[in-house]
């Protein structure tokens, strides 16, 4: 696919696919109520088309979208391990367990901030967000709805907390890809990243706990709480034996056990989990994990907690995972999200502007190419030349990658992390945005930072001789 690299598309035309997706997403999804499978749809036609008037073939732009959907294949195969692993945590009482211990030592008041501290916990020990929320998040669904706790704020404390752990944690792969990419050490990159992450906690944590003092002397959620516990009692086997299940997965991944590897086990521990220690039959155990467990105990609430998982819940996210990257793959790679990308460069005059525009750059790639690692792989390529003209630090540009890419994923409905949470945690953009507190302030701390110059690293004068030498490299290459 040499050629399509010849191939140079206009900034208007290049932004029409992305103008005709959001105005029909908007029109469909809010107006019409309906899901976002069938607006990618059209922006990846529209897309298309403009590819193929500015002169590729219908062969290139299939490859266009076969490698999209390539790069998001790791994901799908999570996706669909995160939906087996709920339906066996459910059928294997593991979910009940750590739902009924939770609601014996977390108070309504605190549990928003215990919530988000066991997740940044979690999250910073296996390096994923994505396993968090699918474990230790669907507890924390459970355990907040129990205490009458609005979904939307429940989620949004574990969105910021896994969202922590994942962007900290040396083992996250967003956290290896920014500074890799950008050819910073991992650890300087993770240390520059505590200026903004460690506020940005900061302000949500006292938010949670702004927010849970309001649940604090609801005497009605105490009853309720004690009727959940009691018929999770009675409908299934509750031990703390139950809790080696997601503490030997977290264990894994922790001691470097890839993740796929350790939440196939995870699943297997269910599975038997299920049929050994909740009497389950054989027959069971394979529907919770092909269509989902299913429970009736006449609690409405926890009828509701536990009745879903499985392979099939998760076939929503895995389309509109494959939909969306097909419009990405066309826009990535034909070169019309670079055309937007260099208009964007071009109002580029000052250290805010460049940290600012590399994070509207992020947010952009998000919504357009729906998937937080392109979010980061592509920016990190248009913005490099720019930081190091600038004398500044390559850190600089790692911290924004993450900042505004790893981050605002979770804004996006039909990004893939947003259709995760959509899938797993059964919550969405709308209802958990607002609370997802550490992911909404971190973007502008490091907007902040960069226009009062805090934080912002500077090239020493022999990393700027060796930018010079590289540059003047490249220009005699480009000539001979």
């Amino acid at each position: 696919m040499e050629q399509q690299q010849e191939k140079k598309i206009g900034f208007l035309m290049a932004l029409l696919p992305l103008a005709v997706m959001i105005f029909v997403m908007i029109f469909t999804v809010v107006k019409l109520e309906q899901g976002p499978h069938i607006p990618l749809i059209i922006g990846t036609s529209t897309a298309a088309l403009v590819a193929w008037k500015s002169g590729y073939t219908w062969k290139d732009i299939e490859e266009m979208m076969y490698k999209g959907i390539r790069l998001a294949l790791p994901a799908v195969v999570i996706i669909i391990l995160v939906g087996l692993t709920i339906g066996a945590w459910m059928g294997g009482g593991i979910v009940a367990t750590m739902i009924y211990y939770g609601l014996q030592i977390i108070t309504p008041a605190w549990f928003l901030v215990t919530i988000c501290i066991i997740c940044s916990i979690v999250s910073l020990a296996i390096g994923s967000s994505w396993s968090t929320m699918g474990t230790i998040g669907v507890a924390g669904m459970g355990i907040g709805l129990s205490m009458g706790i609005p979904a939307g704020m429940i989620a949004g404390a574990i969105i910021s907390g896994a969202y922590f752990g994942d962007k900290m944690s040396p083992l996250s792969d967003t956290t290896n890809l920014a500074a890799g990419l950008t050819g910073t050490d991992l650890f300087d990159h993770i240390k520059h990243m505590l200026y903004t992450t460690i506020p940005g906690l900061t302000i949500a944590l006292v938010a949670y706990g702004y927010l849970g003092n309001k649940f604090a002397t609801n005497q009605i959620e105490a009853v309720e709480i004690a009727q959940t516990a009691k018929v999770l009692q009675e409908s299934f086997l509750i031990t703390p034996w139950l809790l080696l299940v997601p503490l030997a997965v977290i264990m894994m991944v922790a001691f470097k056990v890839p993740a796929i590897p350790a939440l196939v086990i995870g699943i297997v521990l269910g599975f038997l989990s299920q049929i050994f220690i909740q009497g389950g039959s054989l027959i069971g155990g394979l529907e919770a994990l092909q269509s989902g467990f299913t429970i009736a105990t006449g609690n409405e609430m926890v009828d509701a907690l536990f009745n879903g998982g499985g392979l099939d819940s998760m076939m929503y996210t895995v389309s509109m995972t494959i939909v969306a990257m097909t419009f990405g793959g066309i826009l990535e790679f034909s070169g019309m999200l670079r055309a937007i990308m260099n208009q964007l460069l071009k109002v580029v005059k000052t250290t805010g502007s460049l940290v600012a525009s590399t994070i509207a750059a992020c947010f952009m790639t998000n919504a357009s190419c729906s998937e937080q690692y392109i979010s980061i792989v592509v920016p990190s390529r248009m913005f490099s030349k720019a930081y190091k003209d600038m004398g500044l630090h390559s850190k600089n540009l790692s911290r924004a990658l993450e900042d505004g890419g790893t981050l605002t994923s979770v804004f996006i409905p039909w990004n893939t992390c947003g259709v995760f949470i959509l899938g797993t945690l059964g919550v969405g953009v709308v209802e958990y945005g607002p609370y997802a507190i550490l992911n909404l302030v971190i973007p502008f701390i490091s907007i902040l930072y960069a226009v009062t110059g805090f934080s912002i690293v500077k090239l020493t004068e022999q990393e700027k001789l060796a930018h010079a030498k590289e540059e003047l490299k490249k220009e005699e290459l480009s000539v001979g």
